[in-house]
């Protein structure tokens, strides 16, 4: 899809004031509401603009620990990787699987309210995924940047 200045000017509004009123978005990006409305319908039928959410700090809500795990998978069983995501996915901790190329095959970003927590899901539900080869623990101590922004 092809996007120009217009759009770019649009997106990089949308992502700086998220919350704000049609209406408002298109006076920012300098544009009418039609013709803010009708670009942001081709963005989203091109595939640019997937959707809109709210964005929950978990934080906020009591969620205070938050630790990154690296998995090797054991290769030798053929459905080990699919398996693994299958239940890696049914953990309700778990707020993020990313899948590598390299040493590490998946990381995992898992929350819990406090160690205590954390230690009750490492135990009994992270430790219980199936085919580990191996597995690294990185806990978070601070976030310095955390942006979905791109450089329109």
């Amino acid at each position: 899809m092809q996007v120009d200045d217009v759009d770019r000017r649009i997106l990089r509004q949308m992502l700086a004031a998220p919350d704000a009123a049609r209406a408002e978005l298109a006076e920012r990006a300098g544009v009418t509401a039609a013709s803010l409305w009708r670009r942001i319908e081709r963005l989203r039928e091109g595939g640019v603009i997937r959707g809109e959410e709210a964005v929950i700090d978990w934080r906020a809500l009591g969620w205070a620990v938050e630790v990154s795990l690296r998995f090797t998978l054991e290769k030798a069983h053929p459905r080990a990787f699919d398996e693994f995501l299958e239940a890696a996915r049914a953990v309700p901790e778990v707020i993020e699987i990313q899948t590598f190329l390299g040493l590490t095959d998946v990381r995992l970003n898992v929350i819990a309210r406090d160690m205590a927590h954390y230690q009750e899901i490492y135990r009994a539900r992270i430790l219980t995924l199936p085919h580990i080869a191996e597995m690294d623990a990185l806990m978070l101590i601070s976030t310095l940047k955390d942006s979905e922004a791109l450089p329109l």
